[in-house]
């Protein structure tokens, strides 16, 4: 029964996350109030994925590290650059900008791992890209926000970088360290993680959209588009440079993807801790807008 409903809850992921959305529009005050429990959300989804992490999936990291380190190296430029370039290219405002840039700084989802294996690209170069993109994220994302943020706001490269070892690094090590001490509370409780994610990005989300609401309404559709832009040019400028460079089909696809789906829990979290809630938005909307192309971009290539 609980694979079942942990089944359902991925099937239907966007679905609650409009739920969520629309809970914040109609509660914003009551929903607003969650926004110092996001970094403890996203720590609950790093210890799953710290209960999850295989000492296989990174086998594939000395056997074919060109790819991985070609998939990593196209994470940590191009979305942190194309996010520079839309914010001076749209003259964004100051939260917005620094909120697509956190988007742009921030590791490859977990959630890129299942659309690789949807559109059937290399799910073992995906895993890899993203647990190494997500272990160096500590030391990368708060230096490449420093370098691209700064001109906007004030960025402290310490707080930023303890930070996100304590929602990234903490929780993941913890995560690895119960599942080599508790190997069979670990296989249990990871049945149930995608109720978990489902439920915490979910509530970081409304919580988001509640404190943001009167922002939303105002510049939301502007927002919306600059988003989209950023997350088709992931996709597009992963695939093309991983063609440039002779990978694989299945390695190109799993590249593009991992390029152009974000942690924007992360970058949620770093934008409520240290910046306003304005900046926090960016990173509500592409966990949305990532889940609806995702799947479509997979079913594509799978289709192919």
């Amino acid at each position: 029964m609980l694979a079942k409903a942990s089944r359902f809850a991925t099937n239907t992921f966007l679905i609650w996350m409009l739920v969520a959305a629309v809970i914040g529009f109609i509660f914003p005050q009551a929903l607003a109030q969650l926004g110092g429990y996001v970094p403890y959300l996203l720590g609950i989804v790093m210890l799953g994925m710290g209960l999850t992490i295989d000492p296989k999936d990174f086998k594939i990291v000395f056997q074919a590290p060109r790819s991985v380190i070609i998939g990593v190296i196209l994470q940590y430029t191009i979305m942190p650059i194309s996010a520079y370039l839309i914010a001076k290219l749209f003259h964004l405002p100051a939260e917005v900008a620094i909120g697509v840039i956190l988007v742009g700084c921030c590791p490859g989802g977990t959630s890129s791992n299942v659309m690789s294996y949807l559109a059937n690209a290399n799910v073992a170069l995906s895993v890899a890209i993203t647990s190494v993109s997500t272990l160096l994220a500590p030391i990368l994302t708060p230096a490449l926000i420093y370098l691209f943020a700064h001109e906007w706001l004030q960025v402290s490269f310490l707080s930023m970088l303890w930070s996100v070892v304590q929602v990234i690094l903490i929780p993941i090590i913890v995560g690895f360290i119960l599942q080599k001490l508790f190997h069979r509370f670990a296989k249990e409780a990871a049945t149930a993680l995608p109720i978990v994610s489902v439920i915490a990005i979910s509530l970081i989300l409304a919580s988001v959209v509640g404190g943001s609401k009167t922002q939303i309404l105002q510049i939301g559709l502007p927002i919306i588009g600059v988003v989209i832009l950023h997350n088709v040019i992931g996709y597009g400028l992963g695939y093309v440079l991983s063609h440039l460079v002779r990978l694989d089909r299945p390695d190109k696809k799993a590249v593009s993807i991992e390029v152009g789906m974000q942690n924007s829990g992360l970058a949620v979290s770093l934008a409520t801790v240290h910046f306003t809630p304005l900046a926090a938005v960016p990173g509500a909307i592409f966990s949305l807008i990532h889940n609806i192309t995702g799947p479509i971009l997979a079913k594509y290539w799978s289709k192919r």
